[in-house]
């Protein structure tokens, strides 16, 4: 919720709150008697709506619309994603691993997110901010790869920070050091870093592979923000959630923000 206000406050936007109940919802679509499943269900949405309800009184934010909804289906991750689609959201903030991990250790349905969800997704760990905040990107900029996602995630990054009052730094990890296309590489990074006006000494190019690398780099500088880009296959438009990502994810401990490019159509079915 911290990160939630702050950023609507900076963008002017509004927030829904949205609780998913999908365990009660598995445990009602297991159930052998049927009687009064649809009640139950019913109850539940109430029970789920008047908890959203009283959240958004406390939190004191009259500035800032905050609206309520809720829903008894599953998976979870699946009724994020239609919850999205319903409502043209332009970031999705969840708590990392739900409310059960302590480290804040992305599950399955996180995962599954990650791939299918239609909006920008910000995985948190529950650690606020630091004042200012530093934020890392670690961008793509190898044409068979990103296909100008690069750019997309390089203007979400410097939004984000605008919004955040937060330092951006760029992390580009480079295997083939010296070769025509590494120097043909590093001349396109130079070119989008400066058209969005980022300063030489914020961009890192790490040698070695970037599996290894970028890593060990965001693990030591301790950002508060580590943003990426979904990788896109533009037939399928499916997203991959790749080795980079998920050793990063297991290196670092600060949020988590996942770019989708434009083009991304999310596989999950639309509003029901």
């Amino acid at each position: 919720m911290r990160q939630a206000l702050s950023l609507a406050r900076q963008f002017g936007a509004r927030i829904e709150l949205f609780l998913c109940a999908s365990q009660q919802a598995y445990v009602l679509a297991h159930r052998y008697e049927r009687a009064g499943v649809e009640e139950a269900r019913a109850a539940c949405v109430a029970q789920a709506r008047a908890y959203l309800a009283d959240l958004a009184a406390s939190i004191g934010a009259c500035e800032i619309e905050i609206t309520v909804d809720a829903r008894c289906e599953g998976p979870l991750y699946e009724g994020i994603a239609r919850k999205v689609a319903r409502c043209g959201a332009d970031l999705v903030i969840k708590r990392a691993g739900g409310a059960e991990s302590a480290r804040g250790t992305p599950d399955q349905n996180d995962w599954q997110l990650m791939r299918t969800c239609p909006a920008t997704l910000l995985l948190c760990r529950g650690q606020s901010w630091a004042r200012p905040a530093r934020f890392a990107t670690a961008i793509d900029v190898s044409q068979e790869e990103t296909a100008g996602l690069a750019r997309e995630v390089l203007e979400a990054a410097c939004m984000l920070a605008s919004a955040a009052g937060a330092g951006l730094d760029v992390l580009y990890g480079e295997a083939a050091a010296g070769s025509a296309p590494a120097q043909a590489r590093r001349s396109e990074l130079l070119r989008l870093c400066g058209a969005q006006h980022i300063a030489p000494d914020k961009l890192h190019v790490l040698m070695g592979q970037p599996e290894l690398m970028l890593p060990a780099f965001a693990a030591r500088e301790r950002y508060d923000l580590l943003i990426l880009g979904a990788l896109t296959h533009r037939r399928a438009g499916a997203v991959s959630v790749g080795t980079l990502t998920s050793k990063l994810l297991d290196a670092v401990g600060c949020d988590f923000a996942l770019i989708k490019p434009a083009s991304f159509r999310s596989p999950i079915a639309g509003p029901v």
